[in-house]
Parts: structure tokens; sequence; C-alpha cells
């Protein structure tokens, strides 16, 4: 399996097949490497939402703001609640949820936008971001894709937003990034029997038992079968290879740190020309 992220510097990875196809295009996923902030948020922690300080966070967000040559101005961020609601993107939105918390968009787990100069963001600290690309119409997203919005089908759903749109599912493109392996992720018999319900259909099973009561879950896997089943076609869906518990010295991980850890983000924008 190759690899879709490439490290670019310390504090980013992009999606290299996707922004050199399209120069316009800025498309990945961050580390916790380079910048200000201290502790255990050592040290380019994104979320507002973790009790560190805010001058530091927006220090960190103008940062890679530089290095992507993307003004805040133009970023987009949303209060994740572990749902499925996802958020069409106007011109007008710009700039919420960029610099602070307060401003965002409420129980939003996922954007999509047809619009030049906005960057859509979403914070994580082992959930699973899923970014979404359609080049011929012109179409970018992303989700926030944790176990519930995972069960929930966030990934589906966006696929039924586009559908809406006029897209359909043969035409989008869809990277699955950083997030936790099936070998750090232990899940009990409620988020199982959920999953179970969801693949009745399928022979292909995401999760093993380890002890009784006790699986080991596969969350980038089960995101790609679910949108498999919505129409994607496999050989569109990319899968990182990067676990954010295994890899210690790029991310941040909810699990590995017992909560008291930062946030890494995924980010989606076109440039204007």
């Amino acid at each position: 399996m190759r690899e879709p992220f490439t490290l670019i510097k310390d504090r980013y990875l992009l999606i290299d097949s996707w922004t050199k196809k399209d120069s316009n295009l800025v498309a990945g996923f961050t580390t916790k490497n380079g910048g200000v902030s201290q502790k255990e948020y050592q040290t380019l922690n994104i979320g507002f939402h973790v009790d560190d300080r805010l001058v530091d966070v927006q220090a960190n967000r103008r940062l890679l703001a530089e290095d992507l040559s993307f003004s805040l101005n133009c970023w987009v961020g949303a209060e994740q609640t572990h749902e499925t609601y996802i958020q069409r993107i106007g011109r007008s939105d710009a700039g919420r949820g960029a610099i602070e918390y307060e401003s965002s968009f409420k129980r939003t787990d996922g954007f999509y936008t047809s619009e030049k100069n906005i960057l859509l963001t979403l914070c994580y600290a082992d959930c699973v971001p899923l970014l979404f690309y359609a080049p011929k119409q012109g179409f970018i997203g992303a989700t926030h894709a944790g176990w519930k919005g995972t069960v929930g089908e966030i990934a589906g759903k966006m696929i039924k937003a586009w559908q809406g749109e006029g897209i359909s599912a043969n035409e989008i493109f869809v990277v699955i990034g950083p997030s936790i392996c099936s070998n750090c992720y232990m899940v009990d018999d409620k988020v199982i029997h959920r999953v179970q319900k969801l693949l009745e259909e399928y022979d292909e099973k995401p999760y093993n038992l380890i002890s009784e009561g006790q699986y080991q879950l596969d969350l980038k896997h089960l995101n790609a079968i679910i949108l498999e089943k919505s129409g994607v076609p496999k050989h569109q869906i990319d899968i990182s290879t990067y676990c954010t518990s295994c890899h210690d010295d790029l991310f941040y991980s909810h699990r590995r740190d017992k909560g008291r850890t930062g946030r890494l983000m995924s980010f989606i924008g076109w440039k204007e020309e």
C-alpha cells in the first residue's frame, strides 16, 4: 500500500498525488511539531477546545497559515461533537472558527465546498480524517470520523450530499488520513454490535476478538468499506499507513496520552488562480 501523505516540513504532510496534479489545491494533515505550545501540548497544538493557552494556539495557526500560504481569514472550523452533520460552506463563511472557538460551526463534523480561497479544517487526536475530492466538478470536502461518526456513516453521508449536487460516486476520490490503528484501538461489545449491524451483508470484518468483550477495531478499514458501499471505487480510496498512537514522534494521540494532549488538523482548500 502506497502512503498517500508526504512529510513536507516538520509541521505538516501533504497528499502529494492530489497537489501535484492541481497546484492550486492544498490538502494534508498537521503533525505535533514546530509550534510554540508547552507541556503536554508540545508543540503544534491546533485545537482551541483543550486546556492550552489561546495565544499559543493562535500562534500555531498563524505559523501553519504562513507555511500553506493560506490566510486565516479563509479558514473554516467546527465545534466537533462526534456526530454526522455536514455543512456546505460558502464564501461568507470564511474565517469562522479560525482564530477562536466561539465562531466555529456548532455540532458539525464535516464540511464541503465548491468555492475557491476557503480552507476546510477539522481537528483530531486518533479519530479518522476523511478528505474528499471531485476534480471534474470542483468540489472538496472533509469529515471527522470517530467510532460514533463512522458507524453513523458520515462517510456515506458526504457521498450522498455530493450526489445531490450532481456528482456520481464513481467520480469521487477519497484519502483516509493518519488515525489510530487496530493494534492500538480496543473497543467493547457495544461498539462491535453497531459495526456488525452496519456490515450484515459483508463478509469483510474490520475487527478481531482479543478477549471476552474486547476487540481490535480498524476504523480506517471500516470507513473504506462504507465508502465502497456508497459507490466509491476501491482504487479511488487511499489509506494512510500512519498511526497517531504508534508514531509518537509525529502525532498527538488521545488514547496513548490518556486524554491530556493536543489536536492535529486536516486541511483542504483551493487557492484563487
